[in-house]
C-alpha cells in the first residue's frame, strides 16, 4: 500500500471537518477500502476512520416504529440486535461474508459503497428505508443510482438507516461460494399498502426493484403468483453465470423468499 496518514475523530462534526480535503477518504469497516489500497487502486493521503464515533453506532426502535440502525453498526451487531424486531434483516446481516467480515464491516460502509452484489442495498430498497446523513435524509428509491453510485455527496457520512418494519419479509441469496456475495439476492417485504421486491447481484445497473413481481404479489402474496423471469438483457454476464441465468435466478429466489416469508 501507499503511505498515508490516518485520523480517528470521535464526533460527526470532527469527521466532516477531516473529510473536507480532496485527499481524504472515509474508512468504515474497511472491508472494501483496505483491499483496494493493497492493490494500489486508490491512494489517498489521509484516511478518516469512523470507528470511534459512538453516536453512529447501535440499534433502536424509533417513535414511528421504524428500526433505526447507526451507520457505524457492524453486521454482527445488526444480526444480534435486530433479530426480534426485523428477523429478515437480521438473518441477512448474519449471512454476510464470514465472522471476520461481520465483526468489522458496517451497514453504512456497505450502503455507501453500493457494491452491485452486496446484500444491504436489497434490504434498504425493499424496505423503503431512509438513509440519514450528517446533512439530510434520502429515500432508498432516490439513493441508489447505479453500480457503485449513490446520491451521497463528497464528505457526506451515513449516520443512520431507518427501516420501516414490514408485516412479512424474507431475503434469499444464491451465493457465489468463494466470496459469499450474492450471485443473485432477492429481498421481499410485505406492507399494508403493498409488496416491495428488490434484487441485488443481477443487473448491470446495480440493485433494482422488480415492479412486475411487486404488482403480482400485492394482489396475491404467494410463490405461485411470482411472474416469469425477467429478460436477461442488461443483466451481469461473467464467469459465474450468464445474464439469462441470473434472470432465471431472480424468479427462483423471489419464489423462495415469498415462501419463507409465509
Amino acid at each position: 500500500m501507499y503511505s498515508f496518514d490516518i485520523q480517528r475523530p470521535t464526533s460527526i462534526a470532527d469527521a466532516v471537518a477531516a473529510l473536507s480535503t480532496d485527499e481524504a477518504l472515509p474508512l468504515g469497516g474497511g472491508q472494501t477500502l483496505i483491499p483496494t489500497l493493497k492493490q494500489r487502486l486508490s491512494a489517498p493521503s489521509v484516511l478518516v476512520s469512523l470507528g470511534a464515533i459512538a453516536e453512529i453506532k447501535g440499534v433502536c426502535t424509533g417513535d414511528d416504529g421504524a428500526l433505526c440502525i447507526g451507520g457505524g453498526t457492524t453486521h454482527a451487531t445488526v444480526a444480534k440486535e435486530a433479530a426480534s424486531s426485523y428477523p429478515a434483516l437480521a438473518a441477512l446481516a448474519g449471512n454476510i461474508g464470514d465472522p471476520a467480515v461481520r465483526n468489522r464491516g458496517t451497514i453504512g460502509g456497505s450502503l455507501a459503497n453500493n457494491d452491485p452484489s452486496a446484500c444491504y442495498p436489497a434490504a434498504a430498497l425493499a424496505s423503503g428505508a431512509t438513509i440519514v446523513t450528517n446533512t439530510r435524509s434520502i429515500a432508498a428509491d432516490d439513493y441508489f443510482q447505479g453500480m457503485f453510485a449513490t446520491a451521497l455527496n463528497e464528505g457526506e457520512i451515513i449516520t443512520e438507516v431507518r427501516f420501516p418494519v414490514p408485516e412479512k419479509a424474507a431475503y434469499m441469496k444464491f451465493e457465489q461460494p468463494a466470496s459469499r456475495f450474492a450471485l443473485v439476492g432477492v429481498f421481499v417485504a410485505k406492507y399494508a399498502d403493498g409488496v416491495r421486491v428488490a434484487v441485488t447481484g443481477a443487473s448491470e445497473d446495480g440493485v433494482f426493484r422488480w415492479t412486475e413481481a411487486e404488482a403480482a404479489l400485492s394482489s396475491n402474496f404467494s410463490a405461485d403468483a411470482v411472474p416469469a423471469a425477467p429478460s436477461g438483457d442488461g443483466m451481469i454476464s461473467d464467469l459465474h453465470g450468464s445474464g439469462a441465468y441470473r434472470a432465471h435466478l431472480i424468479a427462483v429466489m423471489t419464489k423462495r423468499a415469498v415462501a419463507a416469508a409465509g
